[in-house]
């Protein structure tokens, strides 16, 4: 397994549509292994694979936040939310493209997501709390769009700038981004 670069907004993949994965492979396996091992070390709860520069409908989750409590990282391949609740909730949002920013975002409370998992079974599964928060801002990004174009102009410019400063700086320091 690698830890791969994370992509740093503003970068035009992260707002690009991703294509739907056409068949479960093993370099399909390598990548979603590749992230989850990339999302463990950031350390973070979600990865999309734009993030890592590739533009396909896949993401990896891991919302366990219990001390203690076991592991339980996922793969959805293609996933689509099939219901949403009417109910929302509100949660102060992060993204590891969008480093040490975060912002209140409202979302369905709960929502019903299918995928294909990376043994080609079709899944379906009911997600709620930070569970839900976190696969709708992954599906989020497999759209196309982040967490900041929830909020309010004038905050996306903010963080935007502060971005576009963060990877000058690195790229002077000598850091790929």
């Amino acid at each position: 397994m690698t830890v791969r670069p994370i992509l740093i907004h503003p970068d035009p993949r992260l707002k690009t549509l991703c294509r739907p994965v056409p068949a479960i492979t093993d370099d399909l396996r390598r990548l979603a292994d590749d992230m989850l091992e990339t999302m463990y070390d950031a350390p973070g709860i979600g990865l999309a694979a734009p993030q890592v520069g590739v533009l396909a409908r896949v993401l990896v989750m891991d919302a366990v936040k219990e001390e203690g409590a076991a592991p339980r990282p996922m793969v959805l391949v293609n996933p689509e939310v099939v219901w949403a609740s009417e109910a929302r909730s509100i949660y102060d949002e992060g993204c590891l493209s969008i480093p040490d920013q975060y912002a209140e975002v409202e979302r369905p409370a709960e929502v019903t997501v299918r995928w294909t998992a990376l043994d080609g079974s079709a899944q379906e599964e009911r997600f709620a709390g930070l569970w839900a928060t976190c696969v709708q801002h992954e599906i989020d990004h497999l759209d196309g769009r982040l967490f900041i174009d929830y909020l309010k102009p004038l905050k996306r410019q903010m963080i935007t700038r502060k971005m576009v400063k963060l990877k000058r700086d690195r790229a002077r320091e000598g850091v790929k981004v």
